[in-house]
């Protein structure tokens, strides 16, 4: 509907260190996407060069549903495992066919980060389903106060942006789970604060 993405670049452009966090790729999973606006308003960080996508997905966010105005779900649609999945999962009639999911390839792709975070709710957890994530997990789950867990995404998953990311460039994408609803101090204090703590991206606020 011709609703802008939009990314913020934060953090110490000269480290070679880069992160990226996402969320709302799902409209309906929204809460996440003020973490990463609290973290964009915070004090300045140093230490890691990081970009914020708060809103993946801002047709389904202004719509409250999980899926884009086309009724396709953004984390089925991309181009490794896809298969061809209708109702609540519909996976677009091939892969990469949503220009939100087209816009995030190429973004990562010129970005070309070490770590990409991307949040979700409500299944409160974060996945352990990748061997080259498994430290990052170990971290994030710490850090931001969350259990480890290994998502199936109920038929097993197909066509995510995470299998996309960890098969066809060289950085560790991670899915994180927040339950829903989210609570203020996730949002506002231990959910910004967590992720600066992670040592991956040795990130650190100035006082």
């Amino acid at each position: 509907k011709g609703r802008k993405i939009k990314a913020w670049h934060i953090g110490d452009p000269a480290s070679p260190v880069k992160a990226v966090f996402l969320a709302t790729m799902h409209g309906n999973e929204a809460a996440p996407a003020k973490l990463l606006l609290n973290l964009r308003d915070g004090a300045p960080i140093t230490g890691a060069d990081i970009w914020v996508v708060p809103y993946v997905n801002p047709d389904g966010y202004h719509r409250h549903t999980r899926k884009n105005a086309r009724g396709v779900d953004l984390n089925r649609n991309f181009p490794v495992k896809w298969i061809r999945q209708h109702g609540d999962y519909n996976s677009g009639r091939r892969p990469r066919s949503e220009p939100e999911t087209r816009a995030m390839m190429r973004f990562l792709r010129d970005i070309r980060p070490t770590y990409v975070v991307s949040f979700h709710q409500p299944l409160y957890g974060v996945d352990n389903s990748y061997s080259k994530t498994r430290t990052l997990a170990t971290n994030l789950s710490v850090n931001l106060g969350l259990p480890i867990k290994v998502f199936s995404c109920n038929n097993g998953c197909h066509g995510t942006m995470t299998q996309w990311f960890n098969k066809r460039l060289p950085g560790a994408a991670i899915t994180v789970e927040y339950g829903k609803p989210m609570t203020w101090d996730q949002k506002q204090v231990s959910g910004p604060a967590g992720l600066l703590e992670n040592g991956a991206w040795q990130s650190k606020q100035r006082p």
